[in-house]
């Protein structure tokens, strides 16, 4: 019979037995916890909570490239995960509507909280009604793509990744073996273009209010536009082909996590925008091919553990809260206050524990109840005997 909308392409065995990936699910909270770590380190908005001036630079020093290296891990992770996971006959609109599901009732609950507690008082319709709707961060304005609960702008980015992925996994799959290498330096050459344009075409005025030494135009372009940030997601999807034909690199977990602080090591020493996301994403690449080849092979790891799995579940809702959290604490609780250094990172722990309870509350409150009731769709009821069926359609 005719499907009500297209199929999205499956890949070979059915989704349903292919080998789940749980190592996976943990290494997405490393992700958000390096997030949260980078936006404690902020000095303006005030959330960095060391008095001594040498404990807060040394504390803004050691995460300053964590943030980037988080989000880049969620872009590549998205990708590879969605690819491992298609299903063959599932349809474009019911893919679409359990990623839409996921991520808009977490996003619309901070947006409004968010807004109750701080933000409503000094954004703007212009900013705050994008925002909403998860298109800010196509704005170039700073005032709107930083708006309201400023880590949503990836949900961006990732909501145009869920738009187009039934279209690219297509070709990705047709993707012959031996090409696959190619396409995957495909994909660094091209985050690397980005950060070539950036530097050298993109207007160098004015200059960001963070002061990261770059214009706003090329921060928004080189990092916040959606449409950049598919290299990695792109990169992510021929990740997971990699490890589905056995082509993935023979490394291990600790040499890629190894390489990764190798990596972060780079992205410090190099000028600003090559330090975004270039200088972490091929080991990023190496580290999540390597977590999940352990899984497929059957491999322990501390990421399969129920502790780190809960922590995984918890993460997307931990990533949106965190900010909502800390800002608000920091500024309307204890009214930018600085502490010494034990006091201070006792106050970032903090943070962090009351971020976990917002995040579980989110995910048991909110993520879960929406995903149990909209995200599949309703049984059609099966007619009695006596009832006239309907006429055969040609497929």
């Amino acid at each position: 019979m005719a499907s009500s909308s297209p199929a999205v392409a499956g890949s070979g065995a059915s989704g349903s037995l292919r080998t789940k990936l749980p190592s996976l699910t943990g290494l997405r909270f490393i992700a958000a916890a390096l997030v949260f770590f980078f936006h404690a380190t902020f000095s303006d908005p005030p959330q960095n909570p060391f008095a001594d001036a040498g404990w807060e630079e040394g504390f803004r020093w050691l995460f300053s490239k964590a943030g980037w290296m988080g989000v880049s891990f969620f872009f590549v992770l998205s990708g590879f995960v969605l690819t491992w996971s298609a299903r063959p006959g599932d349809t474009v609109t019911g893919f679409w509507r359990r990623r839409l599901l996921k991520i808009f009732p977490n996003h619309v609950a901070t947006w409004a909280l968010a807004m109750v507690l701080f933000a409503g008082a000094t954004t703007p319709v212009s900013a705050w009604l994008p925002n909403l709707f998860l298109i800010h961060s196509w704005f170039p304005q700073h005032e709107t793509f930083i708006s309201v609960n400023p880590p949503s702008w990836s949900l961006c980015s990732e909501l145009l990744f869920y738009l187009l992925f039934p279209f690219l996994l297509r070709p990705v799959l047709r993707i012959k073996e031996r090409a696959l290498w190619l396409w995957a330096a495909g994909m660094v050459a091209g985050m690397l273009a980005v950060q070539l344009v950036t530097d050298f075409l993109i207007p160098q005025h004015p200059p960001t209010p963070e002061g990261f030494g770059i214009s706003l135009w090329q921060f928004w372009f080189g990092y916040n536009f959606p449409p950049v940030r598919m290299f990695e997601f792109v990169l992510g999807m021929i990740l997971a082909r990699l490890v589905m034909s056995g082509t993935a690199p023979r490394v291990g977990i600790i040499p890629a996590a190894l390489l990764c602080v190798v990596g972060y090591a780079a992205a410090m020493a190099v000028p600003f925008l090559y330090g975004l996301n270039l200088m972490t994403v091929i080991p990023i690449a190496l580290l999540v091919c390597a977590v999940a080849r352990a899984d497929v092979e059957g491999t322990p790891t501390v990421l399969r553990g129920r502790t780190m799995q809960w922590l995984g579940e918890v993460s997307f809702a931990f990533y949106l809260s965190q900010y909502v959290v800390m800002y608000y604490g920091r500024t309307k609780l204890m009214h930018e206050r600085l502490f010494s250094p034990a006091a201070g990172i006792l106050v970032l722990l903090g943070f962090f524990l009351v971020t976990l309870l917002v995040g579980w509350a989110l995910l048991v409150c909110v993520e879960r109840p929406v995903m149990r009731r909209w995200a599949r769709p309703a049984p059609r009821p099966i007619p009695r005997e006596d009832e006239p069926r309907p006429a055969p359609t040609l497929s």
